[in-house]
């Protein structure tokens, strides 16, 4: 149904005539009657009694017209909603982050965001980086902010910062007492990583899998910070962000290894972005000198 023939519709039945309406919606009368015309050609049915010069609803015109003051309701409410959208930044936005992000990069730029964007509501959620890329997949989420893997259309992924990865153990550990270890000292201790599949583990994998070198895994765990836990009573070695590094461990020198995961946002590229989440696009852009790059 057309929406301006339903306003036709509704001014003559509020109004009682079709010049009364006419004058109401700023058109002719044989312009409002052609409107009532089509309106019920399309419904195949009589919505209006003409009794001289009396106009009254037929019993489907009382049918219709609660039905078509709450369609135009909406179709008002729907013009505002879009008016509120272009004149500013509003709505939700579903973000989703792994832990060591937003425990340890995202707090401060969630506290500019809000600040600028009062509007906005965000709904983050935390969860391994892996699995918030499925949910930008399944366009359940709009933005995350993980580890970055090799990303394969349709998404996208926006390289914020470089995280180098230091070998650590405790004090107490056997290998914290070689001056510079190497891998293959490594491989006859067990270690404390993340799950198998996630983009970290594959990282430290991958350079022990070069050298063939096997790995011996105790504990698995995706929280850093319970890695930095298990790997500072001295249960195994670990691998932990530079970022997480403090008297509680002892830096492994490994030689001629550097090892380094890219930290930063995943897209689709199907999905046209809300004003909420370019913003904060712009935001993270900006805070990593992205944005001043040509």
């Amino acid at each position: 149904m057309d929406l301006a023939n339903l306003a036709a519709f509704v001014a003559v039945a509020e109004h009682g005539g079709f010049s009364l309406a006419a004058e109401r919606l700023h058109l002719t009368q044989p312009a409002v009657s052609k409107r009532i015309a089509q309106l019920e050609a399309s419904l195949e049915t009589r919505l209006f009694d003409r009794l001289g010069r009396q106009v009254v609803p037929t019993e489907a015109g009382r049918t219709l017209l609660p039905r078509a003051r709450r369609l135009l309701d909406d179709a008002d409410d729907a013009r505002r909603a879009l008016h509120e959208v272009g004149e500013g930044v509003g709505g939700v936005l579903r973000l989703a982050t792994s832990h060591h992000i937003g425990l340890h990069r995202l707090p401060p730029l969630l506290r500019r965001f809000v600040a600028k964007y009062p509007r906005v509501e965000l709904d983050i959620r935390f969860m391994d980086s892996e699995q918030a890329w499925n949910e930008v997949l399944q366009g359940r989420i709009e933005l995350a902010l993980t580890t970055l893997g090799p990303a394969t259309p349709p998404l996208l992924s926006a390289t914020l910062w470089d995280d180098p990865l230091c070998f650590v153990a405790a004090p107490s550990h056997p290998l914290a007492r070689r001056p510079r270890p190497k891998l293959a000292d490594l491989s006859a201790y067990p270690a404390v990583l993340p799950e198998p599949h996630t983009f970290t583990h594959r990282i430290v994998a991958d350079a022990f899998a070069r050298r063939g070198l096997p790995l011996r895994l105790r504990m698995t765990s995706n929280h850093m910070e319970t890695l930095k836990m298990l790997a500072s009573v001295g249960l195994a070695w670990g691998v932990l962000p530079r970022t997480l590094l403090d008297r509680s461990l002892r830096t492994l020198p490994v030689g001629g290894l550097a090892l380094s995961r890219r930290l930063g946002y995943v897209t689709h590229a199907g999905r046209t972005p809300s004003r909420a989440a370019q913003a904060f696009i712009a935001l993270l852009d900006a805070s990593s000198g992205r944005a001043t790059k040509p």
